[in-house]
């Protein structure tokens, strides 16, 4: 299926998200705006979707991560129409991290790429799964794990750049 990549890259994100908000919410909970103790209850619930969707590919964890990005994107959208040039996504934890048109669109890349696999339901424990994969697996276990590398670097320290490009008021 060539959508299980990007499905393991997007849950692996949502598991390292959550994890980083469960951790530090403030940034969150400053943007959304909700209490601290809301932001690590929804970022808890990240997480282990994360790691279910890992763990147990199947047609309700994929169909729950494409929700998941689907509502990223929206977040992210209202925040750029309503939080002013430095709003933060808060979406790892990290202070100022600009909500950015690409951020939207990754959001949207990998809801689909849940969406392709809850309709093609891989089915199964991620051993079985990887073993019915080229080479055993490891190719799309790197695959995942660039993906979710470009990912990140693209919804964590190019947002930074963007925030601050925002700041200093180069470029529009």
């Amino acid at each position: 299926m060539a959508f299980l990549g990007p499905y393991l890259a997007a849950a692996v994100l949502l598991v390292v998200a959550g994890a980083a908000k469960v951790r530090d919410p403030g940034d969150l909970a400053t943007a959304a705006p909700v209490g601290p103790g809301t932001v690590r209850a929804l970022a808890a619930g990240e997480l282990v979707l994360g790691v279910l969707a890992v763990v147990r590919p199947s047609t309700v964890t994929a169909a729950l991560v494409a929700l998941s990005y689907v509502a990223f994107a929206a977040y992210v959208l209202w925040l750029r129409t309503t939080g002013g040039p430095l709003a933060t996504c808060g979406c790892f934890g990290a202070v100022d991290t600009a909500p950015t048109r690409t951020h939207v669109a990754v959001d949207v890349a990998l809801a689909v790429s849940a969406a392709a696999v809850a309709v093609g339901d891989v089915g199964g424990w991620l051993p079985d799964v990887l073993a019915g994969q080229p080479g055993g697996g490891w190719p799309l276990v790197g695959t995942a794990a660039a993906i979710a590398l470009l990912a990140y670097g693209v919804l964590s320290p190019l947002a930074r750049v963007e925030g601050a490009r925002r700041l200093y008021g180069a470029g529009a």
